[in-house]
């Protein structure tokens, strides 16, 4: 395994439903948390930084360099990336890439969603843009129900029903207990998920995630650097992302998504490593449906093994492959350009053995899996432990 680039740092913001800070505030307060002294070593090596965030939900215009301004960073080399729910692995991807390229050695990855400022009615217009524009969210293809055809179809395909999505709500809100950053830190059972209102069949209010304001920061260094700055780096090991159409009715399956696939072996051969020697990870639960259908796209279970999988209790703390020990999307809520950071820092603390209550014990490989909407883009990260 190649190890070139690692994670140094990490910091996040409690993920609320409406913060109160600004934008720089925001991302200010995450960068403290990854750097406490900003002009010790660490701090002065960053040499460029890549901000993150969905676009259409930004009331700033050019975000990137108000950040910058914010974290003291102005007058390094600056990158604005987006890809919707997808944007912060969109960033580590970036500064990944500007390091091999021998360009930088320390890059800043900073990825916020400040969604109170914009009205409900705000929120849900650009919520609904889901599909093609004009041929399919005109006529209620939200995400929403867009993730209701990949539940119906997977119903259809395999016999999961509305009880096994309710189980990966119940299961994730356990561990969103406790986490201090979740937005969300409330246990339910099955059938309070099966009791709460109906969105789109068969998915019901407790089955989708809730939206929030947040930032998360990672910092992240070529090897001599890292070596450097960091006692216990996180190896970036594997890297893979595709995508798929935009239009969902051009789309070969509703029972799985393409793009996942296709990240996940780009991710495995990269890393030279195979699904069965993941220790943990984090997967982009912004729907129930969306956890299991991971399942399958990761290889942890073939297709339609998904919900054995989770059943058999495999992906709970203690099982074969944890997942989602912070709560995920369901439980930490879903800062739309954090969020893939948010899981990125999860991963890292795990392999650190710094996820306290949740920590997988031995875990020294770890997984992201983060959408960009309905799996029109997908990233798959492996991280390795500096132990490996």
């Amino acid at each position: 395994m190649e190890k070139e680039v690692a994670i140094v740092a990490v910091g996040q913001t409690p993920f609320a439903r409406r913060s109160g800070a600004s934008i720089g505030e925001m991302c200010f307060s995450a960068f403290r948390e990854a750097i406490p002294d900003r002009a010790g070593p660490l701090g002065a090596a960053i040499d460029a930084l890549v901000v993150c965030s969905a676009s259409e939900y930004d009331r700033q215009r050019s975000p990137a360099g108000v950040v910058a301004e914010s974290l003291g960073l102005s007058g390094r080399p600056t990158f604005n990336v987006e890809s919707l729910c997808s944007s912060g692995s969109s960033g580590l991807r970036t500064a990944y890439g500007l390091i091999r390229s021998g360009l930088h050695d320390v890059v800043a990855v900073v990825g916020f969603q400040k969604l109170s400022d914009l009205s409900s009615a705000e929120v849900a217009e650009r919520m609904g843009r889901s599909g093609d524009v004009m041929w399919e969210s005109p006529f209620g293809l939200t995400q929403p129900a867009g993730f209701a055809l990949f539940a119906q179809a997977h119903m259809a395909a395999y016999g999961t029903s509305e009880a096994d999505l309710a189980e990966v709500r119940a299961k994730n809100s356990r561990y969103a207990v406790s986490n201090e950053k979740a937005a969300y830190r409330k246990p339910f059972t099955v059938a309070e998920v099966l009791a709460s209102a109906p969105v789109v069949s068969p998915l019901k209010m407790l089955d989708c995630c809730a939206n929030a304001d947040g930032a998360v920061v990672l910092i992240v260094a070529a090897r001599e650097a890292a070596r450097r700055c960091c006692d216990r780096p996180v190896w970036i090991l594997g890297m893979g992302a595709a995508s798929d159409s935009a239009t969902l009715s051009n789309r070969a399956s509703f029972s799985s998504l393409g793009s996942a696939r296709a990240a996940a072996q780009q991710a495995y051969r990269m890393a030279g490593v195979g699904a069965a020697d993941i220790d943990v990870a984090c997967v982009h639960d912004c729907f129930t449906i969306s956890e299991i259908i991971a399942y399958e796209d990761l290889g942890f279970a073939p297709p339609g093994g998904g919900v054995a999988l989770l059943r058999s209790g495999a992906t709970s703390l203690g099982g074969r492959i944890p997942v989602n020990v912070d709560g995920g999307l369901l439980g930490k809520g879903h800062p739309v350009g954090a969020t893939g950071l948010s899981q990125l820092r999860t991963i890292t603390r795990q392999l650190r053995g710094e996820g306290g209550a949740t920590q997988v014990e031995g875990a020294r490989l770890g997984v992201v899996h983060n959408l960009g909407g309905p799996g029109i883009y997908a990233f798959v990260t492996i991280l390795g432990s500096d132990e490996l």
